[in-house]
C-alpha cells in the first residue's frame, strides 16, 4: 500500500451541492456542507462508502495488522487486577477477565492496611457491576459514572450504548448483583450522593450538549417529582458536580475557559438552598476543596484559584462564615504563594496534610504540604512543603484514588516513556514509598533496552518547545551513549501532538507503541503551546489569535528532530486527535514536505465554520478558547488563516501540482464534540485539490468522540493504525530495529 509501490482505485467522490457562507464581507463557498445532515440516506451512503473504500485500500496491510494486533495482546496481562484501595470498610478494585472487552468492578470486606495482592479467595469478593453483562447486544458501550453510596449499600451508575454522551442513570441494592431498580433518563457526566444514602444529585445537557442544569432525585420517588437544583443560563459556562472528601459538601463548579463559580450544599441537608462560596469574576479561576475540623472546630475551604496569580496559588478561609466572598477580600488567607513557572493544578485533603499537583520544568508532580495543629490550615506552608522526588526524567508523577480522608498513605502513580505505570502507597508518617504494583509487560520487556529524553526546539519567536521522546538502545552506535544522543542513522518517527485548553500530553508509558520502537521507531511528543506543560503563559500563547503557534511549534520540533539527526521527512508522521487532529491538519497545509505521512483522529477541521455556529455543540462556550469569529473580524481572519478545511492547496507557491502526505483520517457517527461531517468534508476537498491526494476516512458508525468502546476493538482500530504508519514509511516488515534502514 506504500503510494510509490501500489494501486489505490478511485475513492468516492461525493456531489458538490455549493453553500455560500458569508460574515464580515467576506465570502466562502462550501460545496460539501450538505453532508452535516445525518439524517440524508445519502450522507449515510456516502460514509458506508468511504469506509468500504479504506477497508479495500488497507487489505493488502491486513496480514501486518493481525500480527500487530497479536502483538499488542500477547503484551498485555489480560486477566488482571487494579491495586485495591481502602473506602471505608471495604477494599474497592477493578479486575479484567482475558476475551472479555469489559472491566468488572468488585470489593471484598477490608482487612488490615495493605491491599490485598492476590485473587479474592471463595466468598470474599462482591462484583458491583460486571460491564460485560450490560454491554451484550450493543455495538458501544460506556460507564461514564459509577459512584457507592455513602454508606456503601447502593450503586450509582450511568451507560451511554450510542456514543452520544447521554447517559441512562440507574441505581441498585449491593448483594448478589441484582437488576437495576430505579432508572433516571438523558443523564451527563456527574453525579453526588447526600449522607443520606438515598438522595442523589445529577447534571443535564442542554439541546447544544452543554452540562447546565443540577438535578436531584430521591430513591423510590417518580423521576418527574425530581427537583431542579440548580440551571446556567449563560452558554459559556458547564456545570459539574462532587462531593467533598470530608464527606461535608456537595459542590456545584461553574465554568467558562476564563472563569469560575462554586456552589455547596451540605450534603446531611441535601434539600438545602445552595450558597455560593466565591461569586465569579471576570478573568478570575478557581477550584474548590474542603478540609473538615476537628471536634468543634470549624472546616475550612481551600481555593487553588489564579486570582493575582497568573500560575495559581491556594487560598484558605473557615466554612463557618457561609460565603467567604471575593478573594481581594478579608475573608481569604494564602497557603501556598504564586510561583511563577510553577503551575499548580489542585489539591488534595488528608488528615494533617495537603497533596499539590504541579507542574514544574515540564513534568507533573506532586508535594506534600503539612497542616499543623488541630485548627487546620493555618498559615503559609511551602517552607515545610516537600516533593516527592521521581527517578528519572522525563517522567510523570501523579495522584491515585485516595478517598479516605483519614487514611495515612497516600496512593499515588508513576510512569515515563520507559517505566511502566507504577502504584505506589507512600506512608505520609515516615515519607517512605510502597511499590504495590508495577503494570506488567508481557514478552521479556527491559526498560533498560529503551532510552528516554528531553529535548528542546527553538522557534522563531525564541522560544524552546519541549521534546520528550522514547526509542531503543539498538538505534545507538553505542549503546551506553549519553541521553539525547541521536540514532546512528536517521530513524523513521512519529511525532504526536496536541496543543489546546491548558491540557497536557505527558510523557507516560504505554505498551502498545513497542511494535513501533522495536522496529527501529523514535516515538516524540511536541509539547507545543497552547498545552499546559509549562504553566498558563504557556497555554496563552497558544490560543485565541496566539493559536498559530500550536502550529509553528510542531513544525518546529519536526525541524528540529531532522536538524539532530534524529529523523528525516521521508520517514516522519505526524499524529493527533480532536484538537491535536486540528493541529495536524494545520501543518499538513503549513509543512507537507517535511512529513512522510499524517493521522489525524476525529480532527477538528473545520473550525471556523463550527465557530461561527452557534447552534453546534460547545461552540459559544468555546468562544473564550478559539476565539468569537461572529462578532470579531479580527479572530475571523486569524481562525481563518490556519482552518485546515478552509486552506487546503491544489498548487505549490511556484504553481506546480501540490500532492499531500498520505492521511489516514477518523471520525464517528455520534461524536457531539467534533461532527463527523467535518472530518469528512476535509477527506472530498483534499481529494477534489489533487487526485493523487491519497486519503483514507474510516468513520466508525456506531461510536462517538472516543472511538470503539471494548479493549479488544481498541486495540484492532490501534493495530490498523499502527499498520498505517509502518507501511507509509516502508516498515511493514518485522524485524530488528536496525533492520530495514532507510539509509
Amino acid at each position: 500500500m506504500n503510494p510509490e509501490t501500489s494501486r489505490w482505485r478511485l475513492p468516492p467522490r461525493p456531489v458538490r451541492r455549493p453553500t455560500v457562507l458569508t460574515a464580515h464581507g467576506d465570502r466562502r463557498v462550501d460545496d460539501w456542507y450538505w453532508l452535516r445532515d445525518r439524517d440524508d440516506p445519502v450522507v449515510i451512503a456516502h460514509l458506508r462508502a468511504e469506509n468500504a473504500y479504506a477497508e479495500e485500500v488497507l487489505r493488502p496491510l491486513e496480514g501486518l495488522t493481525k500480527t500487530l494486533f497479536d502483538e499488542i495482546v500477547a503484551r498485555i496481562q489480560e486477566t488482571d487486577l487494579s491495586v485495591p484501595v481502602r473506602h471505608g470498610p471495604f477494599w474497592y478494585y477493578i479486575r479484567t477477565e482475558e476475551a472479555k472487552s469489559y472491566p468488572l468492578h468488585c470489593r471484598r470486606p477490608a482487612d488490615g492496611d495493605d491491599p490485598p495482592s492476590g485473587p479474592a479467595g471463595p466468598g470474599e469478593e462482591s462484583i458491583l457491576l460486571d460491564e460485560n453483562r450490560l454491554a451484550q447486544g450493543h455495538e458501544y458501550f460506556d460507564v461514564g459514572n459509577l459512584a457507592v453510596s455513602p454508606d456503601h449499600d447502593r450503586l450509582a451508575f450511568a451507560v451511554d450504548t450510542t456514543g452520544g454522551e447521554r447517559f441512562e442513570l440507574s441505581f441498585r441494592e449491593l448483594g448478589d448483583v441484582p437488576p437495576a431498580t430505579e432508572t433516571l433518563p438523558d443523564t451527563f457526566y456527574g453525579l453526588a450522593w447526600a449522607s443520606d444514602s438515598e438522595t442523589i444529585f445529577y447534571t443535564r445537557v442542554d439541546e447544544a450538549m452543554r452540562p447546565y442544569q443540577l438535578w436531584r432525585h430521591r430513591l423510590g420517588t417518580d423521576p418527574g417529582d425530581d427537583v431542579l437544583v440548580l440551571e446556567e443560563p449563560d452558554q459559556r459556562f458547564t456545570l459539574s458536580v462532587g462531593r467533598t472528601k470530608s464527606e461535608a459538601f456537595v459542590l456545584v463548579t461553574l465554568a467558562s475557559f476564563t472563569m469560575s463559580e462554586v456552589w455547596a450544599i451540605p450534603a446531611d441537608r441535601p434539600e438545602a438552598e445552595a450558597v455560593v462560596v466565591a461569586p465569579r469574576e471576570a478573568g478570575v479561576e478557581y477550584a474548590l476543596d474542603h478540609y473538615p475540623g476537628a471536634a468543634g472546630d470549624p472546616g475550612w475551604w481551600l481555593a487553588v484559584t489564579n486570582h493575582g496569580a497568573r500560575d495559581f496559588r491556594l487560598l484558605t478561609a473557615p466554612d463557618d462564615v457561609a460565603a467567604p466572598g471575593r478573594f481581594g477580600g478579608g475573608g481569604w488567607r494564602e497557603l501556598l504563594p504564586h510561583r511563577p513557572g510553577t503551575r499548580l493544578e489542585g489539591i488534595d485533603v488528608l488528615t494533617g496534610w495537603l497533596v499539590a499537583a504541579e507542574r514544574l520544568e515540564g513534568e507533573h508532580r506532586l508535594r506534600l504540604l503539612p497542616v499543623p495543629g488541630p485548627g487546620g490550615p493555618t498559615g503559609p506552608l511551602l517552607e515545610e512543603s516537600w516533593l516527592l522526588p521521581a527517578e528519572e526524567h522525563p517522567a510523570t508523577t501523579t495522584l491515585g484514588p485516595n478517598p479516605d480522608f483519614t487514611s495515612g498513605w497516600l496512593r499515588y502513580e508513576e510512569s515515563s516513556l520507559v517505566t511502566p505505570r507504577s502504584v505506589y502507597d507512600l506512608e505520609l508518617a515516615t515519607h517512605q514509598p510502597v511499590l504495590r504494583k508495577r503494570q506488567p509487560v508481557l514478552g521479556g520487556y527491559d526498560p533498560a533496552r529503551y532510552r528516554t529524553t528531553r529535548l528542546w526546539a527553538p522557534t522563531d519567536d525564541g522560544r524552546q518547545v519541549p521534546i520528550s521522546l522514547v526509542h531503543h538502545v539498538d538505534l545507538l552506535d553505542d549503546p551506553v551513549a549519553p541521553d539525547g544522543t541521536p540514532p546512528a542513522v536517521p530513524a523513521p518517527c512519529l511525532l504526536y501532538g496536541y496543543g489546546a485548553y491548558e491540557a497536557s500530553i505527558d510523557p507516560v508509558f504505554s505498551s502498545l507503541r513497542l511494535s513501533l520502537l522495536e522496529r527501529g521507531f523514535v516515538f516524540a511528543i511536541a509539547h507545543v503551546r497552547g498545552g499546559g506543560e509549562l504553566g498558563r503563559r504557556w497555554y496563552e500563547e497558544g490560543k485565541l489569535v496566539h493559536k498559530p503557534h500550536t502550529f509553528t511549534d510542531f513544525v518546529a520540533c519536526a525541524e528540529h528532530l531532522v536538524d539532530e539527526g534524529f529523523t528525516a521527512p521521508d520517514r516522519l508522521v505526524g499524529r493527533g486527535a480532536s484538537a491535536g487532529g486540528l493541529l495536524i491538519g494545520a501543518v499538513a497545509n503549513l509543512a507537507p514536505h517535511l512529513f512522510r505521512a499524517f493521522v489525524a483522529e476525529v480532527p477538528f477541521v473545520d473550525c471556523l465554520t463550527t465557530m461561527l455556529d452557534e447552534t453546534l455543540p460547545l461552540t459559544v462556550g468555546e468562544w473564550e478558547e478559539w476565539g468569537d469569529p461572529v462578532t470579531d473580524p479580527h479572530l475571523y481572519e486569524v481562525i481563518k488563516s490556519y482552518s485546515p478545511y478552509d486552506n487546503v492547496a491544489s498548487t505549490e507557491e511556484d504553481g506546480g501540482a501540490l500532492v499531500y502526505p498520505p492521511i489516514l483520517v477518523t471520525a464517528g457517527l455520534h461524536d457531539a464534540m467534533v461532527g463527523y461531517w467535518e472530518p469528512a468534508k476535509w477527506v472530498a476537498k483534499l481529494r477534489a485539490a489533487n487526485p493523487e491526494n491519497r486519503v483514507l476516512l474510516r468513520t466508525e458508525l456506531g461510536a462517538g468522540h472516543g472511538g470503539l468502546s471494548g479493549r479488544y476493538d481498541a486495540w484492532r482500530e490501534e493495530a490498523v493504525t499502527l499498520a498505517f504508519v509502518l507501511d507509509a514509511v516502508g516498515r511493514a516488515a518485522r524485524g530488528r530495529p536496525d533492520a530495514g534502514r532507510n539509509d
